[in-house]
């Protein structure tokens, strides 16, 4: 059952996961992982997963670190609305796998981004955020395309 109004204690994590992002080595995996990971295929998607890519511990620090976050969310230690306010990077993340969600599970793990999933889908915000973070990838992939020979 989700929190009916925010309180002290939802301000206390919010800012605690946003002082966990700051911790350098979160805070270089989140630039690489949003800075430079713009998958369009399934295949692409799945070569992060390997331990030889250079982008396997950033994602996997990331997304680790999402799920958990979007967990309290999910489980209803937090206000979700309110947490949202100020918690949507995970959706970015999420927006650029959710179009090969089905086949990522099936190859990695069936409880692959199960927490983000939820927020995305049974939030207002969550639903907002997602929506926007899809609309701009699917931009940014356009003008990746447009400058490729």
């Amino acid at each position: 059952m989700s929190k009916e109004t925010p309180d002290h204690h939802d301000a206390e994590l919010a800012l605690r996961t946003y002082e966990l992002r700051r911790e350098p080595v979160m805070r270089a995996s989140r630039d690489a992982i949003i800075g430079k990971f713009l998958p369009r295929t399934l295949d692409e998607l799945l070569a992060i997963t390997k331990p030889d890519h250079p982008l396997n511990a950033a994602w996997r620090q990331v997304t680790t670190y999402w799920e958990g976050v979007y967990a309290i969310v999910k489980h209803g230690i937090v206000h979700p609305e309110y947490f949202l306010e100020s918690n949507g990077e995970g959706l970015l993340v999420y927006s650029r796998v959710v179009e090969h969600l089905a086949g990522y599970r099936n190859a990695t793990s069936p409880f692959a981004f199960l927490n983000a999933e939820w927020v995305a889908t049974h939030t207002v915000r969550g639903k907002l955020i997602t929506e926007l973070f899809l609309k701009r990838y699917r931009t940014q992939l356009g003008a990746v395309k447009a400058v490729q020979p």
